[in-house]
């Protein structure tokens, strides 16, 4: 059995699924929040190994707080210091801002990696 044909079935340029989703998630606005989340996979990239044995990202708000939990009370004292830096170097070249850190005293759950 042969499909009817009309204007409408013509054969339409494939497209790079990556163009697609890209496409998709910047015209639903899903787009910032993508990237806001990738920060807390990539958390140990963006900053360092001193940094990420101690902390272990946990969440970003809809608003841009990133959560962070930290090993010791010490450490996110000085962390809390070292905020602007570390927000300067997690925003570079990023469209998914984050704001700001809550630093969260309290033990890491190195099995949610």
């Amino acid at each position: 059995m042969k499909r009817p044909t009309n204007s409408s079935d013509k054969k339409q340029p494939l497209v790079p699924l990556a163009q697609v989703l890209e496409e998709f998630l910047s015209s639903s606005g899903l787009g910032k929040g993508v990237e806001r989340a990738e920060v807390v996979q990539r958390w140990a990239d963006l900053v360092g190994p001193q940094i990420a044995a101690v902390t272990q990202a946990e969440s970003v708000s809809e608003d841009g707080v990133l959560r962070v939990r930290v090993a010791t009370a010490p450490w996110a004292s000085e962390l809390s210091l070292m905020t602007p830096r570390i927000l300067a170097k997690i925003n570079a070249g990023r469209k998914g801002r984050i704001n700001s850190v809550r630093w969260i005293a309290g033990p890491l759950d190195r099995s949610a990696r």
